[in-house]
């Protein structure tokens, strides 16, 4: 079963990558980054959605996304931080991981 779910991990990881490749890409090789991380992050989340039931991992894999964004938007970017933002972060780990036990079919 973690193996499935590392596959969504994987594509969140990369999900990330190009979210902020588009905002930032400025040279072919970073346009050329960007594609491949568009490319992984989908393989990454077909692979998982073969078992995992789709929607679960779809959802997983969109919300770990959006943490990744975010974190990286706030320590990398010096994006607001505040903790209405914070608050809402740790209610979508909290859906994140209750989607992860709830799930069955990834055993």
């Amino acid at each position: 079963m973690f193996k499935h779910w590392l596959n969504v991990l994987l594509g969140a990881l990369f999900e990330v990558t190009w979210v902020v490749g588009f905002k930032h890409a400025d040279s072919p090789f970073s346009w050329t980054v960007t594609a491949i991380a568009v490319y992984l992050s989908f393989y990454f989340l077909i692979r998982a959605g073969r078992v995992i039931p789709t929607g679960t991992a779809y959802a997983v894999f969109v919300g770990l996304g959006t943490l990744g964004t975010t974190a990286v938007g706030m320590l990398v970017f010096n994006e607001s931080v505040n903790l209405i933002k914070i608050g809402l972060i740790l209610a979508l780990i909290v859906g994140v991981v209750g989607l992860q036990f709830t799930t069955k079919g990834a055993d």
